[in-house]
């Protein structure tokens, strides 16, 4: 089989997830065919299309509206990468018209969108995938097996992810604001760093901790931020900063904390505690662990991940390479697409799931209803919709 792929949205996200299918279409030609590519900005879905003819024999066909795109083209499959606020009406429309879907991250831009989502894909018997291309990546799967398998950290404990970084200098002048973009309004983007970038971490964190049961959270702005919006200067409403607890059904427990508003000292501090010694990163707190990153056990052994990344290679064998490193693509963007296009060949669930994404998005999400809350607050309750104060008002804008 091959799958009939549309791409919808055609911004800087998807620019990514065209390059992952670029390299799978050099490796396996002949597991898709990139048949349309939507946006209401055409002359972007131009340029994909354009850009996608290069490497396989047809361009796709451009459309401005979804609706034109699933009632023009006979699609197996769509990759949806539009705005946050998007994600549930473009997903739902696709999966009630027959199609699989994969949905970039944070899946819906709340709890209850997502599970509108993932309603619909049992409804229509669909694979619905969260796109997640972090914990693809080489220096993740090699902390997931060195902690579960190879147990070289001993029980998990505990971790500090930190990161501190200085302010954007104010401009006294109008025109030389930056221009405002839907990120800057909660009500289309769903929250800010915690939610955005943060679904990275919360998913990594679940992929390699499991779940969350429990978070305390504060979020603030303390640098209010002014963009241009057409002629009228407003403000982008998110988060500057933000810090939590977070406590996991295992027994483990951490600290995750951002802020961007401070000046005179950056910190970076990744470091994740077993029994047995540590997982120090020097990467940023959402994209990690990295392979520069190190291992320092109780006894004073220093090993790199780059090392362990080597035997786990080896470990894993042929069959286990291929499985997490299909052709050897080592990019996350080319895997996370590879094993949506693979789970509807195969009709099988994808890796991560539109509920693995769920439960990874409400542990944001938890942060955000602590703080409106002022108290902890439980993931389980903040899933089925018994905690909502924070998303109530973006659920409202949406009617969802």
């Amino acid at each position: 089989m091959t799958v009939r792929l549309a791409l919808i949205g055609c911004g800087g996200i998807a620019r990514a997830h065209l390059r992952g299918y670029a390299a799978i279409r050099a490796a396996e030609p002949e597991l898709f065919e990139l048949v349309a590519v939507c946006d209401a900005n055409l002359v972007a879905a131009q340029k994909v299309a354009a850009d996608a003819s290069e490497w396989q024999e047809r361009a796709p066909a451009v459309f401005g509206d979804v609706a034109d795109l699933l009632a023009a083209t006979d699609c197996d499959a769509a990759d949806i990468c539009a705005p946050h606020f998007l994600h549930h009406r473009l997903g739902i429309a696709c999966l009630e018209a027959g199609l699989h879907v994969q949905v970039e991250k944070p899946i819906g831009i709340t709890v209850k969108a997502t599970r509108r989502l993932i309603d619909a894909a049992t409804r229509a018997g669909r694979q619905l995938a969260t796109a997640e291309n972090v914990r693809r990546e080489p220096g993740p799967r090699t902390a997931h097996w060195l902690i579960h398998e190879r147990q070289l950290l001993g029980t998990m404990q505990s971790f500090f992810v930190q990161e501190t970084r200085p302010p954007q200098r104010p401009t006294a002048d109008e025109a030389e604001l930056p221009p405002w973009v839907w990120r800057d309004d909660c009500l289309l983007g769903g929250g800010g760093q915690v939610l955005d970038s943060g679904a990275h971490f919360c998913d990594t964190i679940r992929y390699l901790f499991g779940d969350v049961e429990q978070v305390y959270g504060r979020v603030e702005q303390w640098r209010p931020r002014p963009v241009r919006r057409d002629d009228a200067v407003v403000h982008d409403d998110r988060e500057d900063t933000f810090v939590a607890q977070l406590h996991f059904a295992s027994g483990m427990s951490g600290l995750w904390s951002y802020g961007a508003a401070w000046p005179g000292h950056r910190l970076n501090t990744v470091v994740y505690y077993g029994s047995e010694g540590a997982l120090v990163d020097p990467g940023d707190i959402y994209h990690g662990p990295r392979l520069t990153a190190m291992v320092q056990l109780a006894d004073g052994t220093a090993l790199s991940l780059a090392d362990l990344h080597q035997e786990h290679l080896a470990e894993l064998g042929a069959a286990g390479r291929a499985r997490l490193f299909p052709h050897g693509l080592t990019d996350g963007f080319a895997l996370e697409v590879y094993d949506f296009l693979t789970a509807v060949r195969d009709d099988r669930p994808p890796e991560v799931t539109g509920t693995d994404g769920l439960r990874a998005k409400a542990i944001a999400n938890a942060i955000y209803e602590s703080n409106a809350a002022g108290q902890a607050v439980r993931v389980a309750e903040v899933i089925d919709g018994r905690i909502d104060a924070y998303q109530r008002p973006i659920n409202e804008r949406w009617q969802i």
